[in-house]
């Protein structure tokens, strides 16, 4: 009897939903295209690619793929803009293949304010390169939105 009861009150607790289920994931794409620059800078900067990012609760998991670089990728950092277009700080690295053409992935905790921006489309992804533009270097930009 007291078997029956605990394996009916488990069973309960799994039915339930989970805090974190409740809230649910949501989906986010980034195109990765090359910066406007000046006509001397253009030959450095090619390439494209891809990202998606998923938000759950406040764990937004990246990957993506790129390709067509003119040097190899270096580094590869989600940032937030200081509004939706616009440059911004970084708030977290991201691992990338350091190549011409592979692929970036990572996960970032962020705050409640950084949610918020991600879903008013403030985020990016940014990929460096060794060949990049000056003055940061950067090749490849696509900010994150629904």
């Amino acid at each position: 009897m007291i078997r029956l009861a605990l394996v009916a009150i488990m069973f309960a607790a799994f039915a339930l939903p989970h805090p974190l289920n409740a809230q649910g994931t949501e989906t986010y794409t980034a195109r990765l295209g090359w910066v406007p620059t000046t006509p001397t800078d253009r030959p450095n900067v090619t390439g494209k690619g891809s990202a998606t990012a998923t938000l759950a609760g406040r764990k937004l998991t990246l990957s993506g793929a790129f390709e067509g670089l003119a040097a190899p990728a270096t580094v590869a950092r989600l940032h937030r803009g200081i509004a939706k277009g616009a440059r911004g700080a970084a708030i977290g690295d991201l691992t990338v293949t350091q190549a011409a053409s592979g692929k970036l992935s990572g996960s970032v905790d962020l705050t409640a304010e950084q949610v918020e921006a991600l879903k008013q489309g403030k985020l990016y992804v940014q990929l460096h390169t060794a060949k990049g533009v000056a003055p940061d270097g950067s090749t490849l930009w696509g900010w994150l939105l629904k």
